[in-house]
């Protein structure tokens, strides 16, 4: 009895653990967080209208919607986002990145 009973704590601790895993990768994905909005649809205090992804996917609807990035959605509503989409860059691979190489990472260096 004792040991079917340590058998499911130390699965649930397994399963428990996994699913950390999971919406940990999930929260690090490449794709920003976006939604699709309608950019005429603008007022003070609430932001943009959320309206359906297709407004932003095919041309000929009769909203006119932009995908919007970042921000918080309250309700149908999202604010303090952008129409830019945000850069993504891939480990140091922007401006400040770690430059490999060795000793003196392929740099010049001026020896007398």
């Amino acid at each position: 009895m004792a040991e079917t009973q340590r058998r499911l704590r130390s699965g649930t601790v397994v399963l428990g653990g996994m699913g950390l895993l999971a919406a940990a990768l999930t929260a690090c994905s490449s794709e920003p967080d976006k939604r699709c909005v309608d950019r005429d649809s603008y007022e003070l205090g609430k932001g943009y209208r959320v309206v359906s992804d297709k407004n932003c996917t095919s041309s000929g609807t009769t909203v006119h919607g932009a995908w919007y990035y970042g921000g918080k959605k309250k309700g149908s509503w999202a604010g303090g986002g952008s129409f830019t989409k945000p850069r993504t860059s891939s480990h140091g691979s922007g401006g400040g990145g770690v430059h490999r190489g060795g000793f003196g990472g392929g740099h010049k260096s001026s020896g007398g």
